[in-house]
This record gives structure tokens, sequence and C-alpha cells, in this order.
């Protein structure tokens, strides 16, 4: 069942005592949000920490969708499960340069690393 936006597993009793919430769709412009959310002194903090795996975890996400491409197709291209395909695209998981050049390879594009002072 889905509430407000968030998924939760009700007891059948409990049912009739949630009022349900319409589901609205829209898309959602990436760059508008983080605008948003880096006026909030304590989210820049950590976008600032973990920033560069938050965009390039989004960007892998970007490509694979792009390729029309799942994330087991993903996985078993570069040797893992889809479950840390999901890892990988949710930003919860630390990337090695072996790892990004698998994925780069699996989604026949280019990885290029550079430092910008």
């Amino acid at each position: 069942m889905i509430y407000d936006g968030i998924i939760r597993l009700v007891p059948n009793y409990m049912k009739t005592k949630i009022k349900k919430t319409k589901i609205i769709e829209k898309a959602i412009d990436f760059d508008k949000v983080l605008a948003e959310k880096l006026k909030n002194p304590k989210f820049k903090k950590y976008y600032e920490e973990y920033g560069c795996q938050l965009e390039l975890a989004y960007q892998i996400l970007q490509l694979r969708k792009a390729k029309k491409m799942s994330q087991l197709e993903l996985a078993k291209k570069i040797g893992t499960t889809q479950g840390n395909v999901a890892r990988i695209e949710g930003g919860s998981q630390n990337f090695t340069i072996r790892l990004l050049r698998r994925v780069a390879e699996a989604l026949e594009s280019d990885l290029k690393i550079n430092f910008v002072v």
C-alpha cells in the first residue's frame, strides 16, 4: 500500500483507520531540486562530502537507462549482482576506478577522471 508516498505494510484491521491520498506523478528537474536543497547548510555539508559520488551514481543511472539496459543486464556485464548495481546507482556504494572502468565499458562510454583546481 502507498500512503503519502510511503510504502507501508498495514494489518487488515487498521486499513479502515488510514485515509488514502492521491499519488501524483510528475517529472522532477534534478538541478532545481538540488539548488533548493543546497540552501540547507546541513544538506550542503553532506553534499560537498558525498556529492561527487552521488553525481557519478546519477550519471551511471542515466547512461544505463539511455542504453535501455536493466540493472540485471548491467550487473552481468560488470560481473556483479543486480543488488550491487542498485546500490551503485543509489550512491550508497563506494566506487573504485576498476569498477568505474567496467561500468564505462559495459555502457560503451569513456571514463575520464580529472582534478579541478
